[in-house]
């Protein structure tokens, strides 16, 4: 029997996401379940800028990119923390500024689970 993590949302990614166009959040909903069960989709990566836990799903839809990034595990749930239209103009890389806004979602999570 394998052990299926509950995924937890923060409110301001769930609205974000809700955004998507529907084949993007069916796509993300795909991965996020293979992540609940302990494995790793094929369109996960780890996050480079944390030392481990977070990843991003990241999906392409009619030419567009789109992010989901998730904490691996914070208590006993896998938590989303951000999803986002990655609009950069500086290739695969995650714009700083989303990169600050996961930082700070992760600690305040953190600190509220705790």
């Amino acid at each position: 029997m394998r052990l299926i993590k509950r995924i937890s949302w923060i409110k301001a990614a769930r609205k974000e996401f809700e955004q998507f166009p529907e084949a993007a959040q069916v796509e993300t909903e795909t991965a996020l379940g293979i992540a609940a069960e302990g494995r790793k989709a094929e369109i996960a990566k780890s996050l480079k800028a944390f030392d481990g836990g977070v990843f991003e799903i990241v999906l392409r839809h009619r030419g567009d990119a789109f992010r989901v990034v998730c904490a691996v595990q914070i208590g006993t749930d896998l938590w989303v923390i951000q999803a986002f239209q990655k609009k950069s103009k500086t290739g695969i890389k995650t714009p700083q500024v989303e990169i600050e806004l996961i930082r700070e979602r992760l600690k305040r999570l953190k600190e509220m689970v705790r």
